[in-house]
């Protein structure tokens, strides 16, 4: 595959659209990269590494050209639980090897399989994710640290309202009052992020107020923080058991974000397999450089479309702005105060909490599912909570597969029954079992108004008629191999 099929030529037409569009992206993922990377346990300059290859390296390769990735607030409560297992120097194994996997996953074709997650179970995770954020940093809004899970954040903010530290607290309240303020009150800026100037504002406010409040730490250059991903003490396979979960998340993550920005524009449509092998590349090369894993974000991809982003190169140069500021102008990350990025990450933390998805999950009879998914990613951990979600999730659909209608009306001497519904072998039981009770030396006559039939309703048809007709009875019903064939031969 050469570079000219990867991404046309910038010509001026795409450029004046683009390079805006690039800067406003920018502007956008440069705060929340930072306060990722703070929430994942890592330091500054893996955020902005894994922002900077998100940008260039998947923005070159991506089937999604409008799809903006980089570190991901979906994936901060797994990248902390890496970096508190295997620690940081380590991290990078972990993210090449969910890396490699996106990049097989992708020449495979596999995508669309990688989407087979209920979404109830997807939107609960994030909203889990969401609550764990928020538990976690609301801590660090009062002049505190956060705490290791959200039993002992519950169990412990008393205590850090008590010893509220008022300048990190004054820091973090002018900041979420900017976050939240700024887009109703500068409406000729709104070229301009809220977070960006919410960061900036609480900044501002820090350097009026006396010492005593903690800040964002920034040892060394960027040239410092890449290194080459190290083992540690554990054993290769925790390491793939860890990438095959991080993959997996990470690229449903990924693609349903690159579906939803299909569905912000009117250009070309996403190619999936492409897309995740671009995510696996962004991934390896992130690994290897001591970066963050990287995922497609859909508030950046919004913010490129509502810019006037046309092509890929708009999500590119958003990482060429990226690696200068990282180069360049680094130092001043270390004025931040880590009360500001904590406003950003409450912030973050309630957004990923939608009501809306909840009203349709419940539209669509799933709540049990989203609310069990949730719990368990809150209580327990990301991928337990997942695992019994998606299990959930099954055996509900299991029980709507065997969903059966069976009602018998008796006319004298004769019964009929009607059967409707998923005659197979999952609603085999309920059918015997209604069948049992029937009164005996009648006849019945069994109608089948099914949507599907198998071989095993079949043979348990076959022998309770046999069984009553031995007791006396008499049974009249179609060819059950007759609509076998006719349902299967339907078309679709």
């Amino acid at each position: 595959m050469s570079s000219a099929t990867l991404q046309p030529k910038p010509s001026a037409s795409i450029l004046s659209a683009d390079f805006p569009a690039s800067l406003v992206v920018f502007l956008v993922a440069l705060p929340l990269s930072l306060g990722i990377a703070v929430a994942s346990g890592a330091t500054p300059q893996s955020g902005l590494i894994a922002a900077m290859i998100g940008g260039i390296v998947v923005g070159l390769f991506s089937g999604a050209p409008l799809q903006v990735s980089g570190p991901a607030a979906g994936l901060t409560v797994m990248v902390y639980a890496y970096v508190q297992k295997f620690g940081l120097p380590s991290l990078g194994i972990v993210v090449v090897i969910a890396g490699l996997l996106q990049i097989l996953g992708g020449l495979l074709r596999i995508a669309r399989a990688a989407m087979a997650i209920s979404p109830a179970v997807l939107h609960a995770m994030l909203a889990g994710i969401g609550v764990l954020i928020t538990l976690g940093q609301v801590h660090v809004l009062f002049g505190a640290k956060p705490k290791g899970g959200a039993l002992e954040n519950l169990s412990s903010l008393p205590q850090s309202i008590a010893e509220t530290n008022p300048q990190a607290l004054l820091i973090g309240a002018v900041t979420l009052v900017v976050l939240f303020g700024w887009p109703k009150v500068a409406k000729r800026l709104s070229f301009l992020p809220a977070s960006l100037v919410a960061i900036v504002v609480g900044t501002l406010v820090s350097l009026l107020l006396p010492g005593g409040f903690a800040k964002v730490e920034v040892s060394g250059s960027l040239f410092d923080a890449l290194h080459l991903p190290v083992f540690g003490d554990h054993a290769l396979g925790e390491y793939v058991v860890a990438g095959v979960a991080l993959a997996i998340v990470a690229s449903a993550e990924s693609l349903l974000c690159a579906v939803a920005t299909d569905q912000l524009h009117s250009g070309p449509r996403a190619n999936l397999d492409r897309e995740l092998l671009a995510q696996g590349l962004g991934n390896t090369a992130s690994g290897l450089l001591g970066g963050l894993p990287i995922t497609g974000v859909i508030v950046r991809s919004s913010a490129n479309i509502a810019a006037g982003g046309k092509t890929r190169w708009s999500a590119t140069l958003h990482g060429v702005w990226m690696a200068l500021f990282v180069i360049f102008l680094a130092g001043i990350l270390s004025r931040v105060p880590m009360a500001a990025l904590a406003a950003l990450l409450v912030q973050v933390g309630v957004k990923l909490v939608k009501v809306k998805e909840i009203k349709k999950v419940a539209a669509f009879g799933d709540l049990l599912v989203y609310v069990v998914t949730i719990a368990g990613v809150v209580f327990l951990n990301l991928l337990w909570g997942i695992g019994i979600g998606f299990a959930l999730a099954l055996v509900l659909l299991l029980r709507r597969l065997s969903r059966l209608d069976v009602e018998s009306v008796e006319t004298g001497s004769e019964v009929e029954v009607h059967v409707r519904g998923n005659l197979n072998f999952l609603a085999v039981p309920a059918l015997v079992a209604r069948l049992g009770v029937l009164p005996a030396h009648r006849t019945v006559r069994l109608c089948f108004e099914v949507d599907q039939i198998d071989h095993a309703a079949i043979e348990a048809v076959r022998g309770w008629r046999a069984g009553y007709e031995r007791s006396g009875g008499k049974v009249i019903k179609d060819s059950l191999d007759t609509l076998w064939r006719e349902l299967i031969g339907r078309p679709a």
